[in-house]
């Protein structure tokens, strides 16, 4: 579009409207309506009559879109995961006793150690039923009785590894599987 210092302007992006006072290049200023003096690129605004708005100009069905797309291509921002969000586990399995049950008073050390493996062992298993690479299994420190029981369990498994899990996130409390995957 020729714009020339003098034609009425408004501006595609935002509710303004002005006059042209400079042009260098396809960089122009317009004066708005209040006083203010605006740098816009030529692609962003639009030349209107008379008197008229930006509203009442017929325009053809491409240039329209040609705007409407170009305007859609600024606000397009890629988003990337940080890297320490790409390796976070996907799943996180709590072995504390007062989360897998609402009363424990009455029950042996044993019993709850007994719960807490098989919870364990139902999760693990349905991790790899589900093809999940990555369980943390938070065990909390104690005396690492649980700790020593977990690690004994998955030692029967030839398609895993486990290590400490992030030390910043779970401290010296949570063990990581890795399933390998066929």
């Amino acid at each position: 579009m020729d714009f020339k210092i003098g034609d009425k302007v408004d501006a595609l992006d935002e509710d303004l409207s002005g006059v042209i006072t400079n042009i260098i290049g396809n960089r122009i200023s317009i004066e708005t309506n209040d006083g203010f003096e605006i740098e816009f690129s030529q692609k962003e605004l639009v030349k209107v009559g008379d008197g008229t708005s930006l509203s009442s100009n017929i325009f053809s069905k491409t240039s329209l879109d040609e705007a409407v797309s170009q305007k859609e291509t600024k606000k397009r921002v890629a988003i990337k995961k940080k890297t320490k969000e790409r390796f976070q586990p996907t799943m996180e399995v709590d072995l504390h006793i007062h989360q897998l049950t609402n009363s424990f008073k009455g029950m042996a050390n044993h019993e709850m150690l007994s719960l807490q493996l098989d919870t364990a062992k139902r999760q693990l298993e349905f991790a790899i039923r589900k093809r999940i690479q990555r369980i943390v299994f938070i065990h909390g420190v104690g005396e690492g009785v649980l700790k020593l029981e977990l690690e004994y369990l998955f030692k029967r498994y030839d398609n895993l590894k486990f290590y400490d899990a992030n030390y910043q996130k779970y401290g010296v409390g949570a063990t990581e599987v890795y399933v390998f995957q066929n």
